[in-house]
């Protein structure tokens, strides 16, 4: 994929902030995603006190959620883990994933938030805005805001509230499983960004671009540090 734009991530939290508020502002929450045909889900991978990221990209068809690609690229990253800022951290190995891939997929998953964050761009909105392609943020529990629980039918939802705004939407992906946390990235509506999390959760409780992602990076992170280990004892 083409990346057209980027800044850098070395930043201060303060700068970060200020650069997320900047961002914010080019967020939009709605847009004509057109027929789906190709969709992707993005994920990262590190070992707690390293500061190498291994960043990668699965593509998907669409609506059969064959897996057509998956790329890696790992980056080394000073910024620490800090709630709010993850895209500083893991940014920089995200964007060299998405320059290896050579599919277009029309929506982008991101295991993480969209908008409902602590200043409206978490992940799925941050990236979104980079790549400029409608983007969804799909959470495994909550950074900001309240929601009731679902009814623990698949398909049921709640929404998520933030002094008194939904910013996003609890969906039950599977009966009685614990739902996940559906908010809008960059360049689609929650509606259909809810339908779409739906259409593509097949019997897991991640949506199968970001539970694919997230298997791969795992094995990725894995297979790199026995390649390391392997190199350090010859």
């Amino acid at each position: 994929m083409e990346i057209r734009e980027t800044h850098p991530f070395d930043l201060t939290p303060a700068e970060a902030i200020r650069l997320q508020e900047t961002l914010r502002a080019r967020v939009r929450l709605a847009g004509d995603i057109g027929e789906v045909s190709l969709v992707a889900g993005a994920d990262a991978s590190y070992v707690k006190g390293e500061d190498v990221i291994h960043a990668v990209v699965v593509a998907l068809s669409y609506p059969d959620l064959t897996v057509v690609e998956r790329v890696s690229a790992a980056a080394v990253t000073p910024f620490p883990y800090i709630p709010g800022l993850l895209t500083f951290r893991e940014g920089p190995a995200l964007v060299e994933a998405f320059r290896r891939l050579q599919s277009e997929p029309e929506v982008i998953f991101f295991d993480g938030q969209g908008i409902a964050h602590p200043r409206g761009l978490g992940i799925a909105s941050h990236m979104g805005v980079l790549l400029d392609r409608p983007a969804v943020g799909v959470a495994k529990s909550l950074l900001v805001g309240t929601a009731a629980e679902p009814a623990v039918g698949r398909g049921s939802t709640a929404p998520i509230l933030r002094d008194g705004e939904t910013i996003g939407m609890a969906v039950r992906t599977r009966k009685r499983v614990k739902p996940v946390y559906v908010s809008v990235g960059h360049r689609i509506d929650l509606s259909q960004a809810v339908d779409l999390v739906l259409a593509t959760a097949r019997g897991y409780r991640l949506p199968e671009p970001t539970r694919q992602a997230h298997l791969f990076a795992n094995e990725v992170r894995r297979w790199e540090g026995q390649t390391t280990l392997s190199s350090s004892t010859k």
